[in-house]
């Protein structure tokens, strides 16, 4: 039995991660397993190969879609850190696609948080891309495509309401930004632990892939400027005070975001719109300017936040969010 192995700490090979989630996902277990599963890596990390096998059974079992003759960017975060912030990546993805950077955004509903990326798109009026070709014509017309999940990962959708339940974080939170079904040449992933960072890092970097990897050193899966940063990427390791980063002094309830899915659609379009706070437009612009120098490393990190700060405040970023729900 792999649960009695996960209990007594033994490591599964990648073979049997990749096994299991195909089994969970074609509910192969029954209901008391499957919440057994999904919520032992609660207890005891993940290692790399069982990393690499639960996201090999993902692929195997979604949708692909075919974006590749455009260099595209994802930005997103693991979720599960429990801080219930408002959308800072979908946010960010508005404002690089804003910088004329094509952006394929892979998102979800909120599981573990109040409101996920996929909750506020569709409360805005944003409809879903159902396959590449729709996609496709969403990143040509708009400059990003929203790509959401379930409807690219059938095999995730029995699952989704025991994660509902739970309400912790599982090992599908460390999966979504490694199961984009785009599979974008570039991603600005932010992570709930250094201890997944390190191991996206070796996924990423065995990948080619262009990439930047944050973590808050006050445990937030994005660059909260809360508290110093610490960021991974094709170049090695950086860590930032948060005074090297923003003249802002941040506080974690500046970045809250709400208690319902209203509240956090209204301070989305809020900050589209240039009436955001400073601390909330402080934390997009930051989280945008280090997905774009994933895409431009020769930038510096001064010159990527001015290129974020025009498309969010000339309101670039808005006539992107705007195209894509005229499409709708």
């Amino acid at each position: 039995m792999l649960l009695q192995q996960l209990y007594r700490h033994q490591y599964l090979s990648r073979d049997q991660a990749r096994t299991a989630l195909i089994r969970i996902a074609r509910e192969q277990c029954n209901p008391a397993e499957t919440a057994a599963f999904l919520s032992a890596y609660n207890m005891r990390n993940i290692n790399l190969e069982e990393l690499k096998g639960f996201r090999d059974g993902m692929l195997e079992l979604c949708h692909s879609v075919d974006l590749a003759s455009c260099r595209t960017i994802d930005v997103c975060g693991t979720g599960g850190d429990g801080k219930d912030t408002f959308n800072i990546s979908t946010l960010s993805a508005f404002v690089i696609a804003g910088t004329g950077i094509p952006v394929a955004k892979h998102g979800n509903y909120g599981v573990s948080s109040i409101s996920g990326s996929s909750n506020v798109m569709q409360y805005l009026g944003i409809r879903f891309g159902k396959n590449g070709s729709e996609l496709r014509k969403q990143l040509d017309t708009a400059g990003i495509c929203f790509i959401h999940a379930p409807y690219f990962h059938p095999g995730m959708k029995a699952i989704a309401p025991l994660r509902k339940q739970l309400g912790v974080k599982t090992i599908f939170n460390m999966l979504g930004p490694l199961s984009n079904p785009a599979q974008p040449a570039c991603q600005l992933v932010g992570l709930y632990s250094l201890d997944l960072m390190r191991l996206y890092q070796y996924i990423f970097q065995d990948e080619g892939k262009q990439f930047c990897l944050v973590h808050s050193i006050s445990g937030h899966d994005e660059a909260s400027l809360t508290s110093d940063l610490r960021c991974v990427n094709n170049r090695g390791e950086k860590y930032y005070s948060r005074q090297e980063i923003s003249p802002l002094e941040i506080n974690e309830e500046d970045l809250s975001g709400g208690s319902t899915v209203a509240d956090a659609a209204h301070i989305f379009m809020s900050v589209l719109e240039g009436k955001g706070t400073p601390a909330q437009n402080e934390v997009v612009i930051i989280n945008s300017a280090l997905a774009i120098q994933v895409y431009y490393p020769e930038l510096s990190l001064y010159d990527a936040k001015q290129k974020a700060a025009g498309s969010l405040y000339n309101r670039r970023a808005l006539a992107k969010f705007n195209l894509l729900k005229n499409l709708s």
